[in-house]
């Protein structure tokens, strides 16, 4: 284990996370709003220590293998999460630390799951904050670190197979810096458009922005009680489609970019990911129908919902919790489902359900053919079994750790079997609202302190899909040998 860098890069994260706060910085300037000193505060401290940390463990060793990857992404968004609700708590506008460091986690690992009541009280500059850590944390902030960082070596490749979700991650361009900055740059053009595109639709430029961070980082933290419900029927259509763009891979775009137009085409999980939205659409907007002033009522709604429930968004033009079964049923399946590999959205990703279910068709084949040599192909190419097998164990070791927290959060809180089976499948799977009790027109304020700390450590297990946090918790990691 190469210490130094591990620690180096920690204090790198915490200057990065100092520079960060400068934005709510200004727009507590911008308000007059008194928590400035607070985030001035917990920024300059965040800066003295990162800088302290990275002179002490400054090192010649630049490389950084899987081993370092997994424990770097671990640490630093356990650090940043623990670092970044202080301003929460220090201002008092949540004034418990448990809870600030619940809708911290939420908000950088894109859950959007909140403890917030009174959501409307909250300072300007928090609610940019919060919806912030949705956008640093949509494309991962260590890629945003590999971006902007010159000493990193190539090896921190394994950073980005780390922290980027999906069974397949590669570099887009020979070195892994330039491909953080190809991500980064997309990213940022998308919000871009986003964000004109609501200001020409009438919403106010502050909206707009916090709106469009949600969106891009499919995190869904509302500046309302009503979420989205309350804007106009074209904003509604311009988020449902952002939604939707920013849970399709990354990869393709920069494919659109360099006219390999028939890559993306022939691109299987970009065509599964279009088949399950539509079908899922045209479902639930049979089964609301009645409920609604007109099928056009009825697509929006549908169509803004699956939307945001496939790629874990968690925005709301509606309570869902009131749909009939049917098209719940529908919406509880795709938090799983999730966006694509490579995307902001979290779930299992469409690509590895796919992958998964070639297995079992190749295992099927198999029994009736026992001599029959048979191959899993994905985008046109053979899996190799390596990935086949990290595939099938992701799966099995997600569902010890689904079952594992949903008996944990159980045990310690009385609610009710769907709240609870529901709040497990909203955090892990990053979507954030749930039915029953945490449902769209409620939160997780009730949950006990104990239950929110398991489902903030149950949100960064899905984010960074569990081996980060599992291989960084091993003690043969920290091994010199």
């Amino acid at each position: 284990m190469n210490y130094s860098k591990v620690f180096s890069v920690l204090g790198m994260m915490l200057v990065a996370l100092s520079a960060l706060l400068v934005l709510p910085i200004i727009v507590a300037i911008i308000y007059r709003e008194s928590c400035l000193w607070i985030f001035a505060s917990v920024a300059g401290v965040s800066l003295a220590v990162g800088a302290l940390l990275a002179t002490l463990f400054r090192t010649k060793n630049q490389v950084i293998y899987a081993k370092e990857g997994f424990a770097i992404t671990a640490l630093s968004w356990l650090v940043l999460s623990a670092a970044g609700a202080l301003p929460f708590y220090l201002s008092g506008e949540i004034p418990s630390y448990v809870d600030a460091l619940f809708e911290t986690v939420s908000g950088f690992t894109t859950t959007g799951a909140s403890v917030v009541t009174e959501i409307s009280a909250m300072s300007r500059a928090c609610l940019f904050w919060r919806s912030f850590t949705h956008w640093v944390g949509g494309m991962g902030v260590l890629v945003f670190v590999m971006a902007i960082i010159p000493n990193l070596s190539d090896r921190s490749i394994h950073l980005m197979r780390a922290e980027m979700p999906g069974p397949i991650v590669g570099k887009l361009v020979p070195k892994a810096k330039d491909t953080a900055k190809i991500l980064y740059l997309i990213y940022i053009a998308m919000t871009v458009v986003q964000i004109i595109l609501l200001l020409l639709g009438g919403m106010p430029f502050f909206d707009s922005v916090v709106h469009t961070f949600g969106t891009a980082g499919t995190g869904g933290f509302g500046i309302k009680p009503d979420s989205i419900g309350g804007y106009s029927p074209y904003i509604q259509w311009v988020i449902t489609i952002f939604m939707l763009l920013f849970g399709i891979n990354f990869n393709l775009y920069y494919l659109l970019l360099i006219r390999r137009f028939k890559s993306v085409i022939k691109s299987g999980e970009l065509w599964c990911y279009a088949g399950v939205v539509l079908v899922s659409i045209a479902a639930i907007t049979a089964n609301i129908y009645k409920m609604c002033s007109g099928f056009g009522e009825a697509l929006r709604l549908s169509s803004f919902q699956v939307a945001s429930i496939i790629t874990t968004t968690g925005y709301a033009t509606t309570d869902f919790n009131l749909w009939p079964g049917i098209s719940k049923a529908i919406l509880f399946i795709l938090m799983f489902v999730g966006g694509c590999a490579g995307s902001t959205a979290g779930g299992l990703k469409v690509s590895r359900i796919v992958i998964l279910g070639k297995m079992i068709s190749k295992e099927v084949r198999h029994m009736l053919r026992p001599r029959s040599v048979n191959t899993v192909k994905f985008e046109g190419k053979q899996v190799d079994d390596t990935t086949l097998n990290n595939v099938g164990t992701y799966f099995a070791l997600y569902m010890v750790c689904y079952m594992v927290i949903f008996l944990a959060i159980t045990a310690m809180d009385s609610f009710d079997f769907e709240t609870n089976f529901t709040a497990v499948s909203a955090c892990f799977n990053n979507v954030g609202p749930g039915f029953g009790a945490v449902g769209p027109a409620s939160n997780f304020a009730g949950y006990s302190s104990a239950s929110k700390l398991i489902l903030a450590f149950a949100m960064l297990l899905g984010r960074l899909e569990i081996f980060p946090l599992i291989i960084t918790l091993s003690p043969g990691t920290w091994m010199k040998k």
